[in-house]
Formats: structure tokens, C-alpha cells, sequence
């Protein structure tokens, strides 16, 4: 089934999108997109890292975003956690990838590290604009784009990427914004990753610091690097995707992965 349509996982119609030839080895980059994201929203990225590292890619889009089936909400405030423990590994066990490399966006770097914090089994992770607990100046970040979301004109450009824009913002805005989310964290699983990871952010990302970073260095207990972008807001896979590729396939060398 490689190649591009739809998976099932924890009952609900998940779009994907492939990359290069059928994995063999169940090795294969997964992307895992951010809040807002899905297949589509990658853009050229995929098809670019493929080029440069020669490694199949497969892009999947969680239920509520692009074509795939609307999710159920509001969302548990474990969400993330559920997506990882739980969808993740019916995407990847679908697909016979028994060896990953998972390359997370914001949300979906969430999702990468809880993976391999708790489930495990990957080749590598790299986390672009993690998030492991909530932050003020993110918080507010989301709330303004709430206040903003209908005279913005975001709907309509979302539009052209998600089946319902609304419920896709809604579901991650909410969310984000619940009373109780203020309190969320999941640092820990960062204490039980044993591949290599690589975490990347930009220096002036609005929806996180550079806190977020640091308790990856600090806490993962395998291979840990990072690299700050300069220039680069909350999408460096988008705003400097060169760099990005670069540091990815330097990391997979550096680190054997699939040697």
C-alpha cells in the first residue's frame, strides 16, 4: 500500500502520503506534522528529505486534519500522549516499519518523543519545536490567534488543506487553551529514550523558548544534539529547509543510523 490514500488506525481514516521506494526493513523517516498541519502542509519538504538522505518518507495526517476523518471532540487533555501510545503504532505496525526515524513538527515532536519515550523501537528522533510543557508566552500566542481566528482570514486559507478548517482550529486551539492544560507535562518520557535524537528550534519561535530545548539536552540520556536557527520563527522545515535537511542527514550519518 505504498504509496498514497489511507490507513486506519484506532478506528478512524487517516490520509498518507509516500516518498521514494517501499521500505524495506521497516525503515522509513515518518513525519509527524504540528497543531495545525497535515500531508499537504509539509509542502516540499518530504520529497527534498528523501532526495537527500535516499530513505522512503511517510507523512500520515491525524484525525481532524487534512482528508482524514474528523477527531473526536474537545480532545483529552492526554491527547498526545494517546496519539503516540496508541495510533502511532497501528500507522507504523500498517506500514511494517518496525525501525523508524521519526521527524516530529511542534505537536507532532510531542508526539515523536513520547513514542519513543514509552513505545520505543525507533531508529532516531528529531524534534523540531518540541513541546514538553506549557509556557506562557505560547499560551498567549494561541489565545490571540483564537480572538483572531474568523477576521484573520485563516479559515479560508486552511481551507484549501483541511475538510472542516474550523473544527482542525478549533480541536487544537481548544485544547491548547483548556483550564486545565495550563498544568501539562510530559518531560519524563525524555528520561527513557534510548535512540539518538536531534532537537532543532528557531531562536525566535513564538510558541515556545528555548527552555523546551534545553530539557531535551538535559533530561534524554542517548545521543542528544541541538541546533538553534537564527532567523527562524516557529516552521524550520519551511522557513530554512536547507539548513534542516542538512542537520537531519548529518545527524543519521553522525549516529549510524541505518549504516
Amino acid at each position: 500500500m505504498w504509496g498514497d490514500g489511507f490507513v486506519t488506525a484506532a478506528g478512524k481514516r487517516l490520509e498518507y502520503r509516500c516518498w521514494g521506494d517501499a521500505p524495506r526493513d521497516g525503515r522509513a523517516i515518518v513525519l509527524l506534522h504540528e497543531g495545525l498541519g497535515c500531508v499537504a502542509l509539509w509542502k516540499g519538504f518530504p520529497e527534498a528529505l528523501n532526495a537527500a538522505t535516499g530513505l522512503p518518507v511517510l507523512a500520515y495526517s491525524r484525525a481532524g486534519y487534512g482528508m482524514s476523518d474528523e477527531d473526536d471532540l474537545p480532545r483529552r487533555l492526554d491527547w498526545m500522549t494517546r496519539e503516540a501510545v496508541v495510533v502511532l503504532p497501528e500507522v507504523l505496525a500498517t506500514f511494517g516499519l518496525t525501525r523508524p526515524v521519526l521527524v516530529g513538527h511542534s505537536d507532532g515532536a510531542t508526539i515523536a518523543a513520547i513514542h519513543a519515550g514509552r513505545v520505543g523501537g525507533v531508529g532516531g528522533v528529531v524534534l523540531m519545536a518540541p513541546h514538553f510543557f506549557t509556557e506562557e508566552m505560547g499560551l498567549a500566542e494561541i489565545a490571540r490567534a483564537a480572538e483572531g481566528f474568523k477576521a484573520s482570514g485563516l479559515a479560508a486559507r486552511m481551507a484549501k488543506y483541511h475538510r472542516d478548517p474550523e473544527a482542525t482550529f478549533r480541536g487544537w486551539a481548544d485544547a491548547w487553551l483548556s483550564p486545565g492544560f495550563c498544568e501539562w507535562n510530559v518531560e519524563d518520557v525524555l528520561d527513557t529514550i534510548e535512540a539518538p535524537v536531534l532537537a532543532m528550534q528557531g531562536r525566535e519561535d513564538q510558541y515556545g523558548t528555548l527552555a523546551q530545548i534545553d530539557a531535551v539536552t538535559a533530561r534524554v540520556q542517548s545521543s542528544a544534539g541541538a541546533v538553534i536557527l537564527d532567523a527562524c520563527r516557529h516552521v524550520p522545515h519551511l522557513e530554512q529547509p536547507d539548513a534542516v535537511i542538512r542537520e537531519i542527514s548529518q545527524f543519521m550519518q553522525n549516529n549510524a543510523i541505518y549504516a
